[in-house]
């Protein structure tokens, strides 16, 4: 074991700051170890060592860990095998490259130093070698010794103890150590204090008072007075008073922290939450000439999308995540506050929402497009085959995307409203009420009892028998469900033996960390959807989660193996699997999601505009197992909007039997009271006692599943995605199953519709073919129901492909197009069927990586007719594309035609490079000015039906 002062000593030999590195020798600029086992940063610089020998040192917990070697900014990057991953072995030499591309591997079986040597006498190929050089040291310390008060729980076969010095302190100080094998090196005890300036809770439980204060420490060790990403501002620190991700994570996402400042957060430190919320904003940046489809003020002020799939936004257009946490700020803040912070938030919401709408929404569905909100590693929630074509990810409709953006359309109406503008606050009202509508026809599955996760891309549309615990608790708690829908997701969504895992089924083939996962943020919001409609059970299961989570872990993690519970399933005979690949301590949200279940869910404490509101939710099973002798449980120095309150709930007996305590009575200051609480009813230092009435039964149904940790079977997965073999006809599909073996069944949709199901793979005939149809298959397991995704689409209308002009000369390839200004011409197609079409640009864009970037194209597409009358216009999206030797296409620009003369003009929109806060980004589109730049092969039209 580790003492705190062998890590520290550990600390101080593997890991220095870009001010401690040594003499650089003879490379042109410093060099860093960057991997899983670091968060990617700057921790581990290569020090030179004389002779054109580098090296770093790293004490790393077992895994089976990415890394590459990188500079600081990533401008130079070397690996084994640019097109592919290597797994390295200990004591080998690897020549390696000077060049972008794939992670490399070591697999980890137990934590021990590494020592990763590079020969770089030749720079432009370096040699790797990586060799184990010693184990850390030992120790039988015990933490708890001489502690007044010591309590331990058993979880399996692992125990958590938890001690106080002084039981009577007002402020104690707790320390907590554990059995269970930690994610990172480091001791297995942490020691953590209450303070004066935040709350506390007395349960009768020292564990549920440790952990409350564990999260509570947490939460002060991520507001930070800078921030800091390798991509951004040469690596440099950035001034801010803002909330950091995590202990590796060390700058401001917008998604995590909004979701974290929902959950919790925006309660303890409004000022912060609106700093950190106030720094993903951002206006154009100077000398961008907007063009006339681009919608909103001239200063361009809207919401970041930071993160995402092929460059980031349109393809993510989950950044109105955003509105959670404005919304929450908004609540919290005092009232001179709030009224700045809300003119500023309407303003950016506006050009948010009007740009989305034009670049993002699908008028035929009446949903908005864009991959899902928080699973964005596409290979894990996906397709297989959606890494070879963006456009189709960016086309598909997700559910928790969809909910983000009714709530960004209801917090605009009310902001608008609030300000005077009863037309913007109608209009917005209207859309948010159409998109409600859209999301419960389009997206709910009867069968299934809740939502489609996410529609089959463009050409397909069809909504897939996938499920994600975010979007179904998103739904709930904003409302778009309503209760007997919301009461059917809850009963309906699968849990596993340590909670819900945040998609399902489980995808073969993939790593832990969207895939096979519990994100305890998720769990949060699932814990506020259960306590809405009193499902006891789905609610204990959360608790369950969230408690034994932070309690084995000595922290609230990023996320944990969904079957074990543990941050990282080892499994040696298939490292590739191993996970999560990546898991932070005090991880915002994760720490959010705790104090927001104690605060908000426990002690039932809510803030609206209009006041308070208390809401407890306290199940027979919290408080037999958890709250056990006591008789009272107490919340004490909360403060909202800078008046202190305490909140006391009167416990009532505890019962073996399940259910839930309603709320029977509240006082304020001695005088009862509603559970809804004015600000101006509100006074200082008050306090506010409750008790609970006899336990009622609520809704005890859950949906249990199990499984072996690394078994792939077909209880808990889902199978691969067929495909359509190539020989298909306009009236005859060939089924590939794609290694789907027997006990495989598969369904037929044509146009987004079914039209056959369980039928076996090989030959299926359309006895009724239209003359134009896009097919797609999908595979669904006979014993468990567990479907895949769709498979590519399969379309029988005449496609035309139509070259590119530059000054009237047919090109078969134009390079880097797409300058700001620039317009592109195609040749003229002449459409001898009337119908529908689709009209896709093909094009390469290798600006960064699929995972990487804000310089996905966005352009505007304009079809014309002969006499030059529009036929149709639009945003098309051309995000960045693995291979680019005869182009992949564009997302379609959809319309009606009859018979004619037509041709296609394609000139400026804009993407997330135009705006002021990437202009220090590393790559495309950042210091060099914005990238909205692509290779052009031409056009197709399609006939579609």
């Amino acid at each position: 074991m580790f003492t705190s002062t062998h890590l520290l000593a550990a600390a101080a030999l593997f890991s220095a700051s870009a001010a401690g590195i040594a003499d650089s020798g003879t490379l042109a600029t410093p060099m860093y170890l960057r991997g899983g086992f670091n968060g990617w940063g700057l921790d581990h610089p290569l020090a030179y060592k004389g002779n054109g020998v580098y090296e770093a040192e790293v004490l790393a917990s077992p895994g089976y860990h990415g890394f590459k070697v990188g500079s600081k900014d990533w401008s130079a990057e070397w690996v084994i095998d640019p097109s592919a991953s290597v797994t390295v072995s200990a004591g080998t030499s690897y020549k390696m490259q000077a060049k972008a591309g794939p992670e490399d591997y070591l697999l980890i079986k137990k934590t021990s130093i590494w020592r990763f040597s590079v020969d770089a006498s030749d720079p432009a190929a370096p040699l790797l070698r990586v060799t184990q050089t010693g184990m850390p040291p030992a120790s039988t310390d015990d933490p708890h010794q001489g502690h007044a008060l010591s309590v331990a729980i058993k979880y399996g076969s692992d125990t958590v103890r938890f001690s106080t010095p002084d039981t009577g302190a007002i402020l104690r100080s707790y320390t907590q150590s554990t059995t269970m094998p930690l994610r990172d090196p480091g001791p297995p005890s942490t020691t953590y204090r209450e303070a004066a300036d935040r709350p506390t809770v007395r349960s009768g439980s020292l564990a549920f008072d440790a952990l409350f204060a564990l999260a509570l420490d947490e939460m002060k060790q991520n507001a930070v007075a800078q921030i800091k990403d390798g991509n951004y501002n040469g690596a440099n620190a950035i001034d801010c008073d803002c909330f950091e991700t995590g202990e590796k994570w060390h700058y401001v996402w917008t998604r995590d922290l909004s979701y974290a400042a929902d959950l919790g957060l925006a309660m303890l430190d409004p000022e912060r939450v609106r700093n950190s919320l106030d720094f993903k904003l951002s206006g154009y940046r100077p000398g961008i000439a907007r063009v006339p489809q681009v919608a909103g003020s001239a200063d361009g002020l809207q919401i970041i999308q930071d993160t995402g799939s092929g460059g980031s936004w349109p393809v993510s257009t989950d950044r109105v995540a955003w509105v959670l946490g404005a919304e929450a700020a908004l609540n919290h803040l005092p009232p001179a506050q709030r009224a700045r912070f809300a003119a500023r938030a309407l303003e950016a919401l506006v050009n948010t929402l009007e740009n989305d709408r034009i670049a993002a929404f699908d008028a035929a569905s009446g949903l908005y497009m864009g991959e899902q909100s928080f699973l964005d590693w596409r290979d894990q929630s996906y397709a297989a085959w959606i890494v070879g074509d963006l456009a189709s990810l960016a086309s598909s409709k997700a559910l928790s995307t969809n909910v983000l953006h009714y709530k960004a359309l209801t917090l605009a109406a009310s902001l608008a409203h609030d300000s005077g503008d009863l037309a913007r606050s109608a209009k917005y009202a209207g859309w948010a009420a159409a998109l409600k509508r859209s999301i419960n026809q389009r997206l709910w599955l009867e069968d299934a009892g809740m939502y489609s996760s996410l529609t089959a891309p463009h050409f397909d549309g069809a909504p897939t028998h996938k499920f994600d615990w975010l979007g179904q608790a998103l739904a709930i708690v904003t409302g778009v469900a309503d209760g007997e829908r919301a009461r059917r997701i809850l009963a309906s969504y699968p849990h596993g033996p340590m909670g819900a895992p945040v998609i399902y089924p489980q995808q073969q083939g993939m790593p832990v960390y969207h895939n096979r996962a519990i994100w305890p943020f998720v769990t949060a919001y699932g814990l506020k959807a259960a306590s809405l409609h009193a499902n006891v059970s789905v609610a204990d299961a959360a608790y369950d989660t969230l408690m034994r989570g932070a309690a084995l872990n000595l922290s609230n993690m990023e996320n944990l193996e969904w079957i074990s519970g543990q941050p990282l399933l080892l499994d040696e005979q298939q490292p590739a699997l191993i996970g999560p690949v990546i898991n932070s301590k005090r991880q915002l949200w994760s720490v959010g999601g705790y104090l927001g279940m104690v605060i908000g869910n426990v002690f039932g404490v809510g803030v609206t505009g209009s006041g308070m509101e208390v809401r407890p939710f306290i199940t027979a099973k919290l408080r037999r197992e958890v709250f056990g002798a006591a008789s009272a449980i107490t919340l004490d120095n909360l403060s909202v909007r800078g008046k202190r309150i305490t909140v006391r709930i009167a416990l009532p007996d505890a019962t073996n039997e399940t259910g839930y305590y309603p709320l029977k009575t509240i006082t304020l200051n001695g005088a009862a009271t509603a559970q809804s609480i004015a600000w101006d009813q509100l006074p200082d230092n008050a306090t506010i006692d409750i008790a609970l009435g006899p336990l009622q039964q609520g809704d005890q149904r859950i949906r249990r599943v199990d499984a072996a940790s690394c078994a792939e079977g077909p209880d808990v997965f889902g199978p691969r995605e067929p495909s359509i073999a190539k020989e298909a006809t306009a009236a005859t599909l060939r089924i590939d199953a794609n290694g789907n073996g027997a006990g495989t069944v598969y369904n037929v949709y044509r146009d987004g519709k079914l039209v056959a199901a369980g039928v076996a793979a090989g030959e299926w005939r359309d006895r009724a073919p239209p003359a134009a149809a896009c097919y797609a298959i999908e595979a669904q397991f006979s014993v468990s129901g567990n479907r895949s995704h769709h498979s590519v689409p399969r379309c029988t209308g005449v496609a035309v492909e139509v070259p590119a002009m530059v000054d009237g000369v047919a090109q078969p390839h134009v390079k880097d197009w797409g300058k700001p200004g620039e317009r592109l011409r195609f040749g003229a197609v002449r459409i001898a069927q009337a119908g529908e079409y689709g009209a896709q640009v093909r094009y390469h864009n290798g600006a960064n990586q699929i995972n990487l970037g804000i310089s996905g194209g966005v352009k505007w597409l304009v079809l014309k007719d002969a006499s030059g009358r529009i036929a149709a216009q639009g945003v098309v999206q051309l995000p960045h594309a693995r291979t680019g030797k005869t182009g992949v296409l564009s997302t379609p620009l959809r319309t009606r035609l009859k018979p004619g003369l037509y041709a296609l003009e394609m000139s400026d929109f804009y993407n997330m490079s135009y705006l002021q806060s990437n202009s220090t980004f590393s790559a495309a589109g950042g210091a060099e000015g914005p990238s909205n730049k692509f290779d052009v092969y031409g056009a197709r039209l399609l006939h579609l039906k």
